[in-house]
């Protein structure tokens, strides 16, 4: 199953046999205050710069938040939709919970988007739905529901399952759906890498959507969190994950990625790992 997203110049595929996609996370002002700040204030310049080394440092898309307490996000959104755009080439994440936010930028948006993302609670599904199919987007399906985020890998399968059949009702492709497995800190609960581990491939087997995550989630809390989000996004590459929401230009994100897709065959004859090496030199 491919996924594929596009923005007015570049396509990008998602899927088990393609190499796997980095969805830059920077674009956030959740826990970032200068961020935040700045954009209350109209100064975007932050936004074009990450943006930019985002792409340089091998995100194949952009994820957007604007979510700032107390502004406008539907306004926000769409002046960063239309920054971000104006900045780089890939296609976008439209990133918000606020309905009205979505509609707001999901027109401004060029391409085909992913919308980050809807839940399989009832009413989130009839709200978000509609909408989704109507742009011609692609959408994650964050596996919970109304009874909050389950420990057993098989109640986030089931979850997954109705959020696909239900987008299918509403007229959306199987391979648009794209199921966030969820990575909660293993700082609360030691099982919890464990668990995502295992919904990944329980998903991958049952169901044959790609999946992507928060990355980053897993570590929150612990010390030296690159290295454990480098070690996370190797074990679930290998458990079928196709893509990520995370931030590039951590230390070790890049190579763990491109190492990973060679040794799973992603990278035929190493071609990707070589001309990056060569790069470095």
């Amino acid at each position: 199953m491919q996924t594929i997203l596009e923005s007015p110049s570049k396509q990008v595929t998602i899927g088990p046999q393609s190499p796997f996609v980095i969805i830059g996370e920077r674009i956030n002002p959740t826990g970032r205050k200068a961020l935040a700040a700045e954009i209350q204030q109209g100064n975007l310049d932050r936004v074009i710069a990450d943006a930019q080394a985002q792409v340089a440092a091998g995100a194949e898309m952009l994820d957007v938040n604007a979510g700032v307490p107390g502004a406008d996000e539907a306004a926000l959104l769409v002046q960063l939709v239309e920054i971000v755009q104006q900045t780089v080439e890939v296609p976008l994440s439209i990133d918000s919970s606020v309905v009205g936010a979505l509609e707001a930028a999901l027109p401004v948006c060029q391409g085909k988007p992913l919308v980050n993302s809807v839940t399989g609670e009832d009413e989130r599904l009839e709200a978000l739905l509609p909408l989704v199919r109507r742009h011609g987007a692609a959408v994650i399906g964050l596996a919970h529901d109304e009874a909050g985020p389950s420990m057993d890998p098989q109640e986030r399968l089931r979850v997954a399952q109705k959020i696909v059949a239900r987008a299918q009702d509403h007229g959306i492709a199987a391979a648009d759906v794209i199921i966030d497995p969820m990575a909660m800190t293993v700082g609360a609960d030691p099982d919890s890498a464990r668990i995502t581990l295992e919904t990944i491939r329980l998903i991958r087997q049952e169901m044959g959507n790609n999946l992507t995550l928060g990355a980053s989630n897993i570590s929150f809390g612990m010390p030296d969190r690159k290295v454990i989000n480098a070690a996370f996004l190797a074990l679930a590459m290998g458990a079928g994950l196709t893509s990520a929401i995370a931030n590039p230009l951590a230390a070790g994100a890049r190579p763990t990625v491109m190492a990973a897709d060679l040794l799973l065959a992603r990278d035929p004859h190493g071609m990707a790992w070589i001309q990056e090496h060569r790069k470095q030199q």
